[in-house]
């Protein structure tokens, strides 16, 4: 997919609550098709029959399926941006063990993508072609990991690094890339032996404690069947 003029993405707003509606039902057609049939399914008539709206309805608002699109995105992304504010949640993580500290949020990191699989997994494959989706996936997993270092750099003075931020970033970086390519490509994709969500975001909690804090802690005392 070439580059695409920034002017190609322009959305008008709509103004009235009749037009509002009918937009924000657009928005919604199209994550669901993403999530139905990934990027392939997505054309501008799709969305129109989903949504249940006539295609001015739509070129009123913009005029190339680019533009559509990235607005699902953005409407999809808002999505996951908003269980973001666990992470400035002070009491979820107040009181907690190190390690505990380090596995919960983990689990909320990694819950993120897991629990939004269908339409990450469109938007992660459609990056590979889509410059303008590569930017802004990469500003999201940037936003995302600060709120995730944010969290952990209580912990500057225990974790078992010379430069505990870059030992945050690093974990960050390697978890999100092990969600994403789980999300994209499924659980059996990097193992002969592929295991459950629950089970995946148990094992990214313990790599983390391991990775962050040393040997100093041990496992978590949750069972869980391989």
């Amino acid at each position: 997919m070439a580059d695409i003029a920034t002017d190609d993405f322009e959305v008008r707003p709509p103004k009235q609550r009749r037009s509002r509606e009918a937009w924000n039902r657009v928005l919604d057609a199209g994550v669901m098709l993403l999530e139905d049939g990934g990027y392939e399914a997505f054309t501008i008539a799709a969305v129109c029959d989903r949504a249940g709206v006539a295609p001015p309805a739509i070129y009123a608002r913009t005029s190339t399926k680019d533009a559509l699109f990235l607005a699902v995105y953005e409407h999809g992304i808002a999505r996951l941006r908003a269980e973001h504010a666990v992470f400035a949640d002070v009491d979820r993580w107040a009181g907690l063990e190190p390690a505990e500290l380090v596995r919960s949020a983990v689990a909320e990191m990694v819950g993120i993508s897991l629990r939004h699989t269908r339409f990450l997994r469109a938007i992660v494959l459609t990056s590979a072609a889509h410059p303008e989706v590569r930017r802004r996936g990469s500003r999201y997993s940037r936003e995302l990991g600060e709120r995730f270092a944010k969290v952990l750099r209580a912990l500057a003075g225990t974790i078992t690094h010379d430069a505990p931020e870059a030992a945050i970033r690093s974990c960050f970086d390697t978890l999100f890339a092990a969600s994403m390519i789980r999300v994209a490509y499924g659980p059996a994709f990097a193992t002969p032996v592929p295991v459950d969500d629950q089970r995946f975001v148990f094992d990214m909690g313990e790599t983390a404690v391991r990775y962050l804090l040393g040997g100093q802690y041990a496992p978590s005392g949750s069972t869980l069947p391989r």
